[in-house]
């Protein structure tokens, strides 16, 4: 493994996002893309020739790439713990879509696997590290809605499988609007209040079969395992609470993110992003006015990078494992508060020992185009 210079990388799952992931991570110079695998090697190989990856193949053969240090797991969600385990007891530090693993088990396996390997975790979404969402995180800290009191956040859709070519596996364990939307809203409440300590829920489903609508496969069905209705009440241990919702059911498409304050509200742009706008109605006032958002917008593979340079300069990352399985488990309280009707505590700080802060925001400037690690 280096020692210096770019980070070296491997992307695992040639599926739709990675593309999105090797376009970004291509453009960043403290990262080299040096390999891409799939169950379909030639849809890896594929992926490869279109982004100038050198190497492609399945698992073991990037895992058997020296250079390459951290794995980037883009399977799907009852792959991720898998994939990933494999890839730490190969050596390699992983940062992994979301979420870190379909069950909390699962995910406290993998870190227990790292530490004892001294190798970094790192978990999507890092939508949370773009411009949007770490210009409310620095309003919310500058005061700029006073003290926070709750968040009300909606997201409302017919589901992927309109514009997916396999949307299947998003109607399966681990993934369902909570599991797979979810992740951007809980991630981005967290980083503005910190963890959640304590959840209570509802759930539902609209239909028991879902049908393919775009490429080779439309027009097949397939079953619905997980629900697609979600409502969520959170309670924060900084005193804030969040009423959320997700939901693949709903004709009427809906991204609302607000944060209510004792001195006014934010809206916060759509955590599925990494842009703006950010914008504040303050007490006392009519109109909406629109705050200034500074930071990076390069899009998916941000959270790599700053792993990548925290592992370089012997730094915490933001993006973290303990932050991927905090959110694993406050989606798994929503689902099991929601079966048996009940409160869940979530107990903080954490007795499994495995602790999340709010993550810090990244420095003003911060620089995905810069080139920090030299030339190796």
């Amino acid at each position: 493994m280096s020692t210096g210079g770019p980070v070296g990388v491997a992307v695992v799952g040639a599926g739709v996002i990675s593309g999105e992931y090797l376009r970004t991570l291509g453009s960043f110079p403290d990262v080299r893309v040096l390999g891409v695998a799939d169950l379909d090697t030639d849809r890896a190989a594929a992926a490869a020739r279109e982004h100038g990856v050198p190497v492609a193949g399945d698992l073991d053969t990037v895992l058997a790439l020296p250079e390459v240090e951290i794995v980037v797991n883009l399977t799907v969600p009852a792959a991720h713990a898998e994939v990933a385990t494999a890839a730490l007891r190969a050596g390699k530090h992983v940062y992994g879509e979301k979420p870190l693993a379909t069950v909390p088990a699962a995910g406290e396996k993998v870190l227990a696997e790292a530490a004892e390997r001294g190798l970094l975790v790192g978990n999507a979404p890092d939508t949370f590290l773009g411009a949007g969402i770490q210009s409310a995180v620095r309003a919310v800290r500058a005061g700029t809605i006073g003290t926070p009191v709750a968040a009300s956040t909606a997201l409302l859709s017919l589901g992927p499988e309109s514009w997916h070519p396999d949307p299947a596996f998003f109607y399966q364990p681990g993934a369902g609007p909570l599991f797979d939307i979810g992740p951007y809203y809980l991630t981005a409440l967290v980083a503005l209040f910190g963890p959640v300590s304590r959840v209570t829920a509802t759930a539902g489903k609209g239909r028991a079969r879902r049908t393919t609508g775009s490429g080779p496969k439309a027009g097949e069905t397939f079953p619905v395992d997980v629900p697609t209705h979600v409502g969520a009440l959170l309670d924060f241990a900084s005193g804030p609470a969040a009423h959320s919702v997700f939901s693949f059911d709903s004709s009427l498409r809906r991204i609302q993110f607000e944060v209510t304050g004792s001195e006014g509200t934010l809206a916060v742009p759509d955590p599925n992003t990494f842009r703006g706008p950010l914008r504040l109605l303050a007490n006392g006032e009519d109109e909406w006015r629109e705050l200034p958002v500074d930071g990076a917008t390069a899009g998916r593979g941000l959270g790599v990078l700053e792993m990548a340079r925290a592992l370089r300069f012997g730094e915490p990352h933001r993006a973290s494992g303990a932050l991927g399985l905090h959110v694993l488990k406050v989606m798994a309280a929503i689902t099991d508060a929601a079966e048996h009707r009940d409160v869940r505590e979530l107990g903080v700080p954490a007795p499994d020992g495995v602790a999340v802060t709010a993550p810090e925001p990244l420095p003003l400037g911060w620089d995905p185009s810069a080139p920090l690690l030299g030339a190796g």
